[in-house]
């Protein structure tokens, strides 16, 4: 296991595992790599104050493992939609930040600092189109180092959306080599979906495997696209 870099957070591994082991700070590119390299995700309050979170136990989904329900299937082979990649970042990630009536954590800073991500190559959107009018109906976006992705959100304004979102990125994912996709939070409809949990101690050593091996979100011919 490759030995990280020193990091300018706490030490996650003597972090509480139910609340965040530290606050404040930027969002700028450096400081977002700094914590995903070391398993932390930033997660901001109401009032933007951004809190840093690295939870025990970890969500993650396996890549060998989704859980495709048969109706699932059966909007996939249906053609309802059309899946693109990175040519919506920007509407995907508004897109997730857009909960009427439910608050959100992607505040405006938020999608500034991913955008920029996006800029330098390390951050990534599925968007799901409507097929028959082209209107974006669902997506999920997140971060990717090494054979690492971290998944930030997803959103659907169409049955099914965010899920066909998530099977063509595990696809994807499948295709480019990746060995860890990390949900971060353990929620009832990512288990729904394949997602499992592990101890933290666990999900850090599989992330500091993950960041030692090489491989692209710019997936091999023949992959998904």
């Amino acid at each position: 296991m490759r030995r990280q870099p020193p990091s300018r957070f706490p030490d996650p591994r003597r972090a509480p595992g139910d609340a965040p082991l530290a606050w404040g700070g930027d969002l700028e590119p450096p400081t977002l790599l700094d914590a995903y390299s070391h398993g932390i995700f930033p997660w901001p309050t109401g009032d933007g104050t951004v809190l840093w979170w690295s939870p025990d136990p970890r969500a993650v989904i396996p890549l060998g493992g989704l859980h495709v329900s048969r109706s699932l299937r059966r909007t996939l082979t249906r053609g309802r939609f059309r899946c693109t990649v990175d040519t919506d970042f920007a509407a995907v990630v508004r897109g997730c930040a857009d909960r009427p009536g439910e608050g959100t954590w992607i505040t405006e800073e938020m999608i500034r600092a991913y955008e920029q991500l996006h800029a330098l190559g390390l951050a990534h959107a599925v968007g799901v189109r409507d097929a028959d009018h082209g209107a974006l109906v669902g997506g999920i976006y997140g971060v990717a180092l090494g054979a690492a992705f971290m998944g930030e959100s997803m959103f659907s304004r169409a049955t099914d959306a965010s899920k066909v979102a998530l099977v063509h990125l595990v696809e994807r994912l499948n295709a480019a080599g990746f060995a860890l996709f990390d949900a971060q939070m353990p929620t009832p409809h990512l288990t729904s979906l394949g997602a499992v949990t592990v101890t933290r101690d666990t999900f850090l050593r599989s992330l500091a495997d993950a960041l030692a091996r090489r491989t692209s979100f710019a997936a091999p011919a023949g992959s998904p696209r």
